[in-house]
């Protein structure tokens, strides 16, 4: 096992090198330079000047020069400097909006976890009844409507017609004036629909794949055995198939590690909430290749562990894994 661990931690190398290689050229490729994005119809903005911007980012020199400068910066955990007006560190700029971007998309997984695995294994054991037939319908309203549609929705009933949640924002205007306990309502107040909006897709999704798994467990011969020995029903579904019907719902939530951090733009955009989500929309949009970078490769390795962890916990949860390909 711990062989197998370090032979997965020595091939992320050479893949995340790939990914900011291929991220870097990519971004280049994108219409615009930091330096006349906002300054092409400024009359007061010569070409002199536009050259002197390009000189001072470094865009004048070669795409291969300027990835190698950011790849020896990269090696010592240095992200370098934003394009922004404030210039500020890209690592101070990402670590301010990731507590928000944390807080939604974990607030959301636990949601989904603690309903779509009862959900699930529910319509697995009624297959064919009124409840799994009403779950279906769900899931396939659940994937088909666009979360920015929904999200609208729920702003003009909830918020504007029944003025009952926030709209935007992370907190009232008046939150540095409200106690502990006051400010902490008020900010769940204001991540209830974000919350909500985030979870709905995920939370068929995973309902699906859930049913699923559960179906083809306990259609398993160790299931009719169980039976034929006078073991419950109760027990059959949530001790002996409740475990192996998770496998896929681990490589699931190891997936969805790096969504912890990249957050949801659409959402984050919908309800102005300040988090990486937001960061990146903007990064792009003004061709801040530092922070579009930064994020990207903080993606990247969350991705690269989120397959590392959902293939650890795969062996945790079949014995036939972690004991190797024996028969």
């Amino acid at each position: 096992m711990t062989a197998y661990l370090l032979k997965r931690l020595a091939g992320m190398i050479p893949l995340l090198f790939g990914i900011t290689m291929i991220s870097f050229g990519m971004m280049h490729l994108a219409p615009g330079e930091p330096s006349v994005v906002g300054q092409e119809f400024n009359p007061k903005v010569s070409s002199q000047d536009i050259e002197r911007l390009r000189s001072y980012y470094g865009l004048d020199q070669p795409l291969y020069v300027q990835y190698w400068h950011w790849l020896k910066k990269l090696a010592v955990l240095d992200f370098g400097q934003s394009f922004s007006a404030d210039g500020r560190a890209v690592l101070d700029k990402i670590a301010e909006r990731i507590p928000v971007t944390l807080w939604i998309n974990v607030l959301a997984m636990l949601l989904i976890i603690a309903i779509a695995i009862p959900i699930g294994v529910a319509s697995a054991v009624r297959r064919d009844s009124w409840f799994d037939k009403g779950m279906t319908l769900f899931v396939f309203v659940g994937f088909a409507i666009p979360s920015f549609w929904l999200g609208l929705l729920l702003m003009i009933g909830l918020g504007v017609n029944l003025n009952w949640l926030p709209i935007s924002g992370l907190h009232d205007y008046s939150w540095h004036q409200m106690g502990f306990w006051q400010q902490q309502q008020d900010m769940l107040k204001h991540l209830i629909m974000p919350v909500f909006i985030s979870a709905i897709g995920g939370l068929a999704g995973m309902s699906r794949f859930m049913r699923s798994g559960m179906l083809d467990v306990i259609r398993a011969d160790y299931i009719t055995t169980a039976r034929a020995m006078g073991v419950s029903e109760r027990d059959i579904h949530y001790r002996l198939a409740l475990k192996n019907a998770l496998l896929p719902i681990i490589t699931l939530l190891g997936l969805s590690i790096p969504g912890l951090i990249g957050g949801s733009v659409i959402v984050e955009q919908l309800f102005s909430l300040p988090g990486m989500g937001q960061l990146f929309y903007e990064s792009v949009l003004s061709r801040d290749y530092p922070l579009v970078m930064g994020i990207t490769v903080i993606g990247a390795v969350l991705t690269l562990l989120g397959n590392l962890v959902a293939d650890l916990s795969y062996a945790w949860a079949d014995p036939r894994i972690r004991h190797g390909n024996r028969s």
